[in-house]
């Protein structure tokens, strides 16, 4: 049900100037709360008709005075059918700011994610992985959906947003969509960026992240022992699609890679290190940042594997990955086949490559962070608190000493 709406049109005769002129102003009267002003125009106080709330007289000067008051008049309805018809909140002082083109407090939250989205697109490749964007699309499609079911409507004001808005995205995740905790907090992460947009736009007064704090949860990442990945090595395939993904599953276990790096990886970053030996020195697709890996025996014997294809050799490329599903898919069919009863994923070789053949074999965590392309050590940490192979065998060499 629309809100009643009253317009007046009135002169002020005590602000006339000395040529007894004096501005037109309008007032907007919206469920009992107002907003006027100025609307830039003059008449002289004995040409102003204050019950027709018009201009008086025949000069081409009144006529365009009426055909504006007319038009403005018309233009407030229109804005008001508009607010109504997206079943968007509004107020005077909103009717007020779209008319005169200052709607800037009524920047609606979708369009401007939309907008935030463009500009991510546009730059792909360039300030952005694909992967980054693709995500802040999902998420306006969370935030989307929130919406709709929440509130019953396709859009609202960004200045709604609060608190609340906020712990009910984060419920809505969760239940609704099934989110995990993480999942779920990353994606009010990514929305908190568009609220930061607004502020620092004075599109909103108050940031309402400001007492929303984002806590993940630790999570034990699985990885695979030493007898697991000689599992999947020993195994014999006479399906060459299986084939394919082992190896290249187990080249990732040893260079500590992730799919979209392997996937790009070409001869080009195949270099000849200080030591004399190859090295892998790539950026990571996801950050952007310089991976230096040692090219262990093991990865270069399943590089030399396929050094001879045509299809590689035409792009340059190491090694013949196929589509991130497909590769996902197969990598389960293979831990079945060697009976392991972990999840197994793609992702899991590099998890792998940071726990039992890196950090469980003595090597830095610093070093680790480096191979890995880490922005930050703490990332890497993750993985040292899991190794209880490696604290048992530091424990084991205590203990002799003591004997």
């Amino acid at each position: 049900m629309s809100l009643a709406l009253s317009l007046l049109f009135y002169i002020k005769k005590s602000k006339a100037d000395r040529n007894g002129k004096t501005n037109i102003y309008l007032r907007i009267t919206l469920g009992g709360k107002r907003t006027e002003f100025s609307i830039h125009r003059k008449i002289h106080v004995n040409e102003w008709n204050s019950k027709t709330q018009q201009a008086v007289g025949r000069s081409q000067e009144i006529e365009e005075i009426n055909k504006h008051l007319s038009v403005l008049k018309n233009n407030v309805y229109s804005i008001q059918q508009n607010f109504e018809r997206e079943r968007a909140s509004y107020s005077a002082q909103d009717l007020r700011d779209v008319l005169l083109g200052n709607d800037k407090s009524n920047k609606m939250l979708l369009e401007l994610f939309q907008e935030h989205n463009d500009k991510v697109d546009s730059l792909v490749g360039k300030d952005f992985a694909a992967g980054t964007a693709e995500r802040y699309r999902t998420c306006k499609n969370h935030v989307a959906g929130f919406i709709k079911k929440e509130y019953n409507k396709n859009d609202i004001p960004v200045k709604d947003v609060d608190h609340k808005f906020i712990t009910g995205l984060e419920y809505y995740l969760k239940t609704t969509r099934k989110c995990a905790h993480n999942s779920a907090i990353k994606y009010i992460t990514n929305f908190k960026k568009i609220i930061r947009i607004a502020h620092a736009n004075d599109w909103i007064d108050k940031d309402p992240f400001l007492h929303w704090k984002a806590k993940l949860k630790t999570v034990e990442r699985e990885f695979l022992t030493e007898a697991e990945i000689q599992k999947i090595i020993d195994l014999n395939f006479r399906v060459q699609r299986l084939e394919y993904v082992r190896d290249i599953f187990i080249f990732c276990c040893f260079t500590g890679l992730a799919y979209a790096d392997v996937k790009k990886l070409s001869y080009n970053d195949i270099v000849v290190g200080m030591d004399g030996e190859e090295w892998i020195k790539t950026k990571r697709t996801k950050t952007d940042t310089r991976s230096n890996i040692p090219i262990l025996p093991i990865a270069k014997m399943i590089m030399d594997k396929y050094k001879d294809s045509e299809q590689l050799k035409e792009k340059n490329l190491v090694l013949p990955v196929l589509s991130n599903q497909k590769m996902n898919s197969y990598i389960k069919e293979i831990a079945d086949r060697a009976g392991i009863m972990k999840n197994l994923t793609f992702h899991l070789a590099r998890h792998t490559f940071a726990t039992t053949v890196t950090l469980s074999n003595g090597v830095p965590i610093e070093s680790v962070s480096k191979m890995l392309g880490h922005t930050n050590l703490k990332t890497t940490q993750h993985y040292a608190k899991i190794l209880d192979m490696k604290v048992g065998r530091d424990m084991a060499i205590l203990k002799s000493k003591f004997k």
